[in-house]
């Protein structure tokens, strides 16, 4: 389902970045393959200076289908970024690849909370995120990092997401203990 970031990978996510559904979602816009080339090999070494965590989703026959990243790290915690493109759109690929994920960062990595910052206009993101059952509404609870996001903003244009470590090992835990008594 998650594979490390490879360059080797680079045309194929450049091609399904480009749709006019999934481009303007992307955190990182380019307008050629070799410019996504180049920015692929800059997340791979920014990933082994400990700056991001990125995975490249792949489908059941291990072909690249989407990106999911953890950016801006800072105090164990980081945002999330995710994008798939829309030959696979509903096909329960973001569910499975965020799932992968918040297990490898919460299990493998020293990542206490996973920020996820929404474009209020960005439906199919909102859709998405409330499918999520241990994702909490962070505008409230974390005034600093929703302030940070919608800085220089007359209006909010964002809405906060977290997912916390706690949170999540509450509710898999509670899940594991569920289907063993099934």
């Amino acid at each position: 389902m998650l594979k490390k970031r490879d360059v080797q990978d680079a045309p194929v996510l450049f091609d399904l970045m480009s749709d006019p559904e999934v481009f303007p979602y992307v955190r990182h816009k380019v307008n050629t393959s070799d410019e996504f080339y180049f920015l692929t090999k800059q997340t791979i070494e920014a990933e082994e200076n400990g700056e991001l965590i990125s995975r490249t989703i792949v489908d059941e026959q291990y072909n690249p289908i989407g990106t999911i990243n953890l950016f801006d790290i800072e105090n164990n915690a980081g945002f999330l970024a995710t994008w798939i493109g829309k030959p696979y759109f509903g096909k329960g690929y973001n569910k499975l690849a965020k799932d992968a994920f918040f297990e490898e960062l919460f299990y493998q990595h020293d990542i206490d909370a996973v920020f996820i910052k929404i474009r209020r206009a960005n439906v199919r993101s909102l859709k998405a995120i409330l499918k999520i059952p241990f994702v909490m509404y962070g505008n409230e609870s974390y005034p600093e990092v929703f302030n940070k996001i919608n800085d220089s903003q007359l209006v909010a244009v964002y809405d906060l997401y977290v997912i916390t470590k706690e949170n999540y090992f509450s509710h898999t835990q509670t899940s594991a203990e569920g289907e063993e008594a099934i």
